[in-house]
């Protein structure tokens, strides 16, 4: 049975019903229930099944339970679909934007379908791989959006998206080798993907939050997105702002523009430390945020924003300093043992310690927590003590 013949066996009513069966399973326990369901059912059915429920049981985290235990995956799909929360946030900005209509190119499994149609947007989802595309119409139908969302097994590059009001691309990042850093080995190609989206009225391209800035196109805007304090992904949008530059994070959305302020001064550690959100730092927006902190930064190649005043900000995390100390794990250990530190969060920008390795040299014991931070401060390797404010 090939990978397109088992997905569409679990379409069956016995496959369905196997799926149903296999819901819960824990995988110390596959080898025992795969035995016993072989007895009453095709083998390939079943591994199909159980396979199907490892993929749901993975993709909770990214849909919620509700929609990962009726939608189907592939592999792949779990691994780069988006995350429900941005995708829905980026279909509210197209239903702000005024676009009724989308060609969602390379649309994988259907996340971004899904979100758009949610939003009432009408959706071309086009796919060249037909297991994928048999996946994102099986999750069309079975979420009730087949009204919404006509899915096409297609090379993207040969669909005609003239008639949609917007376009999104969101090009295959991972090859054999596992992720793709160059965006000319993306699939299809960074430079197809502008191409296309110049041609059309709106258009928002997927990329990875690592993508130099020198490669963004002066005519797009870029915007980095995190959720829940982690950097899920950047987009290059056509049709709205030119040459901005924004991080948001969600929940929210909270968005932070650029303004094009010069980087901070560099200044001694204050009583407050802040910890830009990885959105603000891949936009290179940490000026930005210094500056509604009345901070500067610890050192001039540091993405640590320091100050004297507490000043609640959603785009960083705020930390009280203790104690600043030159890199030294004896004079780190005798001070978290006076201060019976058991409870130890390590931080690390511009230092090459790795946390578990200086956790095992200090041996934390003790009631009280602290946060060590390993950094450089004015360019000498230095071990900064806190607390959360």
């Amino acid at each position: 049975m090939n990978d397109l013949a088992a997905f569409f066996s679990l379409r069956t009513p016995e496959g369905r019903a196997l799926l149903d069966a296999v819901r819960d399973t824990d995988p110390a326990d596959e080898l025992a229930v795969a035995t016993r369901l072989r007895r009453e059912h095709p083998a390939e059915l079943v591994s199909a099944a159980l396979g199907q429920a490892r993929l749901r049981q993975r993709a909770v985290a990214k849909f919620g339970a509700v929609d990962a235990g009726r939608m189907y995956f592939t592999p792949n799909g779990v691994e780069q679909s988006t995350r429900a929360s941005v995708a829905a946030y980026r279909a509210d900005r197209m239903k702000e934007l005024g676009v009724g209509s989308v060609a969602d190119l390379c649309c994988g499994i259907g996340g971004d379908a899904i979100a758009l149609a949610r939003a009432g947007i009408r959706v071309l989802a086009v796919d060249r791989d037909p297991v994928t595309a048999a996946v994102a119409q099986a999750n069309a139908e079975v979420l009730g959006l087949t009204r919404l969302i006509e899915v096409r097994e297609a090379d993207v590059t040969e669909v005609d998206v003239s008639g949609y009001d917007a376009v999104f691309v969101d090009p295959a990042r991972r090859g054999g080798r596992g992720r793709i850093f160059d965006p000319e080995a993306y699939s299809p190609p960074l430079s197809w993907a502008v191409e296309t989206a110049r041609k059309a009225p709106r258009a928002a391209l997927k990329i990875a939050p690592g993508i130099p800035h020198e490669a963004i196109p002066a005519e797009a805007e870029a915007e980095w997105i995190s959720d829940g304090g982690d950097v899920k992904e950047a987009v290059l949008w056509f049709g709205t702002g030119p040459g901005a530059v924004r991080a948001t994070l969600l929940p929210g959305p909270r968005s932070l523009l650029s303004r094009g302020l010069p980087d901070p001064e560099v200044r001694p550690v204050g009583r407050y430390l802040y910890e830009p959100d990885g959105a603000a730092i891949r936009a290179h927006l940490v000026a930005e945020v210094a500056q509604q902190l009345d901070g500067g930064l610890i050192d001039a190649t540091i993405a640590y924003v320091t100050a004297d005043e507490l000043r609640p900000t959603p785009y960083a995390a705020a930390y009280e300093i203790t104690d600043q100390l030159p890199f030294n794990v004896k004079k780190l250990k005798a001070l978290l043992r006076e201060r019976e530190v058991g409870i130890l969060t390590v931080k690390k920008r511009g230092s090459a310690v790795e946390p578990e390795e200086l956790r095992k040299k200090v041996k934390p014991q003790g009631p009280n927590a602290a946060t060590v931070f390993l950094t450089r401060v004015a360019g000498a390797p230095t071990m900064l003590v806190g607390r959360p404010a």
